[in-house]
């Protein structure tokens, strides 16, 4: 039986897989050419600072699947795609899913920290967990000022850095401005906090999708952060160490505090 989607006061992050193929990517999947978004600064926020503010965060795979897992769910676009996927891990077998369950769990604390109220897309790391449209609908559902979606990827062991995904082309006007300001301000945060944008897919850190189901049906302002590559040694050793995982968390939140302004 599906776990069923609720909201708790608590902090988790991701709608769908971005994890870009290690063989025989799309050229959808390449670097943009076009030209990267302007860089913002993200203003200081002082404790209640974002005070009736609501989060959706969504922490990316469930710990655990069963036969629904290649269900066909909308996309958003017209197609379907399968309702969820088991996501990455490190060579060490350290699994995507928990990553961003850990890392989730230290963004709670600052979130609430700050007055927000945050809702999770799942409730633990080992139930089976809901399908990427459904995310997607409870994150419309709850009225997020801002909704993240926390990932990893899985590439090729020599490419490295983050990227922040969301919905292109747009399907709506939220997708058309609200979620690429909130999209830049993630990159900035993840950029001047220290991380490096990915050197093998996006355009300095930001990457327009269009097969991402969670980004396609949001009517929020929503974005996938994937962390970084899970392959590469430098990066797993970042995501599976206390400090590395803080530092990713404060990154986030400091992504949505920017967008949100304090």
């Amino acid at each position: 039986m599906r776990l069923r989607l609720l909201p708790v006061v608590a902090a988790a992050l991701v709608l769908t897989g971005c994890t870009i193929p290690t063989e025989g990517a799309a050229a959808a999947d390449r670097p943009d050419t076009s030209a990267p978004a302007p860089l913002l600064s993200a203003a200081p926020v002082a404790e209640g600072g974002l005070h009736g503010r609501t989060i959706f965060l969504d922490p990316g795979h469930s710990g655990s699947h069963d036969a629904a897992i290649t269900a066909q769910v909308p996309t958003g676009r017209g197609g379907t795609k399968d309702c969820q996927t088991t996501g990455t891990n490190t060579d060490d077998g350290y699994p995507e899913h928990t990553l961003a369950w850990q890392v989730v769990g230290l963004m709670r604390t600052q979130l609430e920290s700050l007055g927000a109220r945050v809702v999770l897309s799942r409730t633990d790391d080992t139930s089976v967990g809901s399908c990427v449209d459904e995310r997607a609908a409870a994150a419309n559902a709850s009225g997020a000022d801002a909704v993240v979606a926390v990932h990893a990827d899985g590439a090729a062991p020599d490419e490295h850095g983050f990227h922040v995904c969301y919905s292109a082309p747009p399907l709506n006007p939220v997708q058309t401005g609200p979620s690429v300001a909130f999209a830049t301000a993630m990159r900035d945060a993840m950029t001047a906090s220290g991380f490096t944008p990915s050197t093998y897919v996006g355009n300095r850190g930001l990457k327009g999708r269009d097969d991402l189901a969670g980004l396609n049906l949001a009517t929020r302002p929503s974005v996938l952060v994937e962390l970084g590559n899970m392959r590469n040694p430098d990066e797993a050793r970042a995501m599976t160490g206390d400090d590395g995982r803080a530092r990713y968390a404060r990154a986030v939140v400091a992504g949505i505090v920017g967008f949100l302004g304090g």
